[in-house]
């Protein structure tokens, strides 16, 4: 349809926040400041502790456990121990302190993370679209997604879990762990639609409770054997890995759990900002960890049987409840950022051109960042139960948890080379000094959660590979249905010399046409000439395009051209974080010349009619994808803010 907007250049096709979108062709707005942080520096680490570190924060409760549970000591019985918490410390120093905290939180895109952010940063930096960074852009995307369905069962079932060891009564509950799990993540995904605005100011000091008693309870458990400490030595656990062979590489899948959270560092850096993240990391995150870990590790030493249960043994009887309570709640945080990180990366997909117009509705009148994105929530609310009741136990869902991770973590790594080397100016010499080495690690990393594919990784790789087809599909049609319209189009310019010499009969008011493509002539206009026989007193063309950055200042909102008597050519930018409301971003033309009144404003959309065409390029079942996703994209008049009383559509068929 003609009601879309022109958006960032795309490498692979066009770039649309909505159908069909073309290249604007039109140079990318100036990266907009960073939003002015209204709350002090205390309090946005507090934030950040609350939503960026709920998942690295709920791994104590299994990291530990899965590693040791493939283990197989050789060369001394404490060897398994010390080399196992000695590689979860140094994964936590290398890909979280290293890799996000001291380099890749530096490739903010306007003060945004996160694959969207960084592919556009990525394609900014060469000056050029690139079919490759689209690529990875799909497949982050995708990824994402895949580990967002899983983290929420995989967080919630291991803390309720606990219910097995409660003291006396852990027989009796643990047939109800499923059931309780279920219930809790059910309650969880209805609560979405109400948004979490009122209780979201909570997550922090509740998840600092939570890493504190991580901390005192690693401490307490130090005493059983302070020879645990040898652990920050690398060379207990590189010792591990050789002795140990392949049973060591796939271990080193089982300790990456303990860093699957690590991607939301990046991914909302945007809301916190780089400094209270880095702070939140440093000062409580990390130490409390390690200590957990420590503790963990001293207790199996000293107690090998607590090697099943590492964290819940480490528990005294009387703080048993609280800790269970306090780690349940915890893990439906982590699940909430995960939740709501995919509803924000929805909306970047949208404005970016990657998925078709979904609705998204806003849960707050006063914080931009609370949204609802129902089709996403429903999608991941019955993939979280899916995968509940196929692998029923935190265990089973490990094999098939940090794939998806690993893979997200590995293409962020590729693009930061093209970050570092075109818009860093590294050289080859630093690139190859610290990047190099931190892409050897992602790659082992990968390689060896890759070896969960059959015992469960398959599950959620699976998801992310459709949606990968989701959105290359889209983007192929998106740009073979531009062509078509390119060439089926007429140039605004020729049309306004005809109608000068030939003026049609002048309705009063004011008609906008949206249209992808401000250098042609809408759908919507031709009709309404050629069958209305009419042209209004000020026609206006409006385009709206995404940026390339995550909010685009004010002054820089609308731009105005003169085409001739007849028409004025509207563009209105929004960064791919920003969700566009064209009535109210149509007030600032007032400021600019451009007048007119809302209630004598006719918006005219052209709506398209789409049937396969075997030669379109595509293959048949992706036509029919293509039409699907069109006809089932968000209204856009929903979409845009339009007033529904003003607007009039006018549609037409095209083959695809």
């Amino acid at each position: 349809m003609d009601a879309s907007a022109s958006a960032t250049p795309a490498p692979a096709g066009p770039v649309s926040m909505s159908e069909p979108c073309p290249e604007s062709g039109q140079t990318t707005p100036k990266p907009a400041p960073v939003r002015g942080r209204k709350r002090g520096f205390a309090a946005l680490s507090l934030g950040a502790v609350g939503v960026v570190f709920g998942d690295i924060g709920t791994s104590p409760l299994y990291a530990l456990r899965e590693a040791l549970a493939h283990s197989r000591p050789m060369g001394s019985p404490q060897l398994a121990v010390y080399g196992v918490v000695s590689l979860i410390l140094w994964t936590l120093t290398l890909i979280v302190t290293v890799k996000y905290v001291m380099v890749l939180m530096r490739a903010n895109n306007g003060g945004e993370g996160g694959p969207v952010a960084l592919m556009s940063l990525a394609q900014r930096a060469i000056g050029r679209a690139s079919g490759l960074l689209f690529l990875v852009g799909i497949f982050g995307v995708a990824l994402f997604y895949a580990d967002g369905i899983i983290t929420p069962a995989f967080s919630v079932l291991s803390a309720v879990e606990g219910l097995k060891g409660a003291p006396h009564v852990g027989a009796v509950l643990t047939p109800l762990v499923l059931p309780i799990a279920a219930a809790i993540l059910v309650g969880l995904f209805v609560a979405q639609a109400r948004g979490t605005h009122r209780v979201a100011a909570l997550f922090g000091p509740i998840m600092t409770l939570w890493f504190l008693t991580l901390g005192v309870l690693g401490a307490l458990n130090l005493g059983a054997d302070p020879g645990i400490l040898r652990a920050f030595n690398p060379y207990w656990a590189l010792r591990f890995l050789v002795l140990n062979g392949r049973v060591g590489f796939v271990i080193l899948g089982s300790v990456f759990l303990a860093v699957t959270g690590a991607e939301a560092l990046y991914a909302d850096m945007g809301q916190f900002g780089r400094g209270p993240i880095r702070a939140a990391w440093g000062l409580l995150v990390f130490p409390c960890l390690a200590l957990n870990y420590l503790g963990q590790g001293a207790l199996v030493l000293v107690h090998p049987g607590a090697r099943y249960s590492p964290f819940f043994d480490m528990t005294p009887h009387a703080a048993y409840w609280p800790v269970l309570t306090l780690a349940t709640v915890a893990a439906v945080i982590a699940s909430q950022a995960v939740i709501t990180g995919a509803f924000s990366m929805t909306r970047q997909a949208v404005q970016v051109g990657l998925l078709p117009r979904i609705e998204i509705r806003r849960t707050s009148l006063t914080q931009s960042g609370q949204i609802f994105v129902p089709a996403v929530s429903g999608m991941m609310g019955v993939g979280v139960l899916v995968l509940l009741v196929v692998f029923q136990s935190s265990h089973r869902l490990a094999a098939a948890y940090g794939a998806a991770v690993t893979g997200t973590m590995f293409l962020s790594t590729l693009v930061l080379f093209v970050v570092a080397r075109r818009l860093w100016r590294w050289r080859w010499v630093q690139i190859l000094a610290l990047l190099a080495p931190i892409a050897c690690i992602d790659t082992v990393f990968m390689a060896s959660n890759l070896l969960k594919i059959v015992d469960g990784a398959w599950l959620p790789l699976s998801f992310g590979a459709a949606l990968v087809l989701i959105m290359w599909t889209w983007s192929q049609g998106v740009r073979i249905l531009t062509e078509k319209t390119r060439s089926d189009s007429q140039p605004i310019a020729e049309l306004a010399q005809v109608l000068a010499k030939r003026p049609p009969y002048r309705a009063p008011g004011t008609a906008i046409f949206l249209t992808a493509n401000p250098d042609l002539t809408p759908v919507a206009l031709m009709h309404n000439l050629e069958h209305n026989k009419v042209l209004h007193e000020r026609n206006v063309l409006l385009t709206v395009e995404t940026a390339e950055t995550p909010r685009v200042a004010e002054e820089d909102r609308v731009r105005i051209e003169v085409i001739g008597p007849e028409f004025k050519r509207v563009t209105l930018r929004y960064g791919f974080m920003e969700s566009p409301n064209i009535p109210k971003t149509l007030a600032q033309c007032k400021k600019l010349g451009l007048k007119f009144d809302i209630m004598s404003t006719s918006f005219f959309l052209g709506r398209r009619s789409l049937v396969p065409d075997a030669r379109s390029g595509m293959a048949p079942w992706q036509d029919h994808l293509f039409i699907f996703l069109m006809r089932n994209a968000a209204s856009p008049i929903d979409f845009f803010k339009l007033p529904p009383g003003r607007v009039v559509e006018m549609g037409a068929q095209i083959a695809v």
